[in-house]
């Protein structure tokens, strides 16, 4: 039986990326190659009726755990009683909003149906992860990711009522951090992502930060209960 975790793709150097990112073209979306991606600093982003294309930007938006700016009204919401963030419990339907919610300026999706598949694969194999904001027991909001090591690489929220997703992320960097967690990346530069807390960095800086954080145990699994 073949090993899931094993790959055959070899990636090029990050360093050889264009100056938009774009790394190379190809190859597939199975566990093993995700995670030789992700580990390399490299993330799959490309459109229905694409090659799947491979990216490793210049530079690199980051969220360090202790830097995540957190507002009144937000703060408001946490202490409000009214909502609950779980993990691990709706992560398809997590990823499926994601897909579906529409976004001011974008047209579509990059998470195709291939790319939930192989996200899912993922999660039931302990390496991917979601965070759900439920407001009476609905679900209006929520993430999801790839953990390896002390590294989470975020790769998109939704919200279907305000805030929800900032919930989502105010939740899991408390668990980060409980867990000494030393970056969450962000990928690419939004003004959204800055207005929390993230920033740039070069990917000189990302990938050295990222090697050493992959020396960390990754906590494989669900994390709907606190480890």
């Amino acid at each position: 039986m073949k090993d899931i975790h094993a790959s055959d793709i070899e990636f090029p150097d990050p360093g050889l990326a264009n100056k938009d990112g774009l790394l190379a073209a190809g190859g597939n979306l199975h566990v093993g190659t995700l995670l030789k991606a992700y580990s390399s600093g490299i993330f799959p982003w490309y459109e229905k009726n694409s090659p799947i294309l491979w990216w490793s930007p210049d530079p690199r938006m980051v969220l360090f755990p202790d830097e995540l700016k957190v507002s009144k009204s937000l703060k408001q919401k946490i202490h409000s009683g009214r909502y609950e963030c779980r993990f691990d419990t709706r992560f398809k339907e997590v990823i499926t909003k994601c897909a579906e919610i529409p976004r001011k300026g974008q047209h579509g999706t990059w998470i195709t149906k291939e790319m939930i598949e192989a996200y899912v694969q993922l999660y039931n194999t302990g390496y991917a992860h979601s965070v759900e904001t439920f407001f009476e027991n609905k679900l209006v909001g929520g993430l999801y990711g790839v953990s390896l090591g002390g590294s989470f690489f975020g790769e998109s929220m939704f919200q279907t009522k305000p805030d929800a997703s900032k919930l989502a992320l105010y939740h899991l960097v408390n668990r980060l951090t409980s867990w000494s967690f030393d970056l969450i990346d962000a990928q690419v530069p939004t003004k959204h992502l800055a207005s929390l807390g993230a920033r740039e960095i070069s990917r000189k800086k990302f990938l050295s930060l990222l090697k050493e954080s992959l020396k960390k145990n990754t906590r494989k699994g669900r994390w709907t209960v606190l480890k």
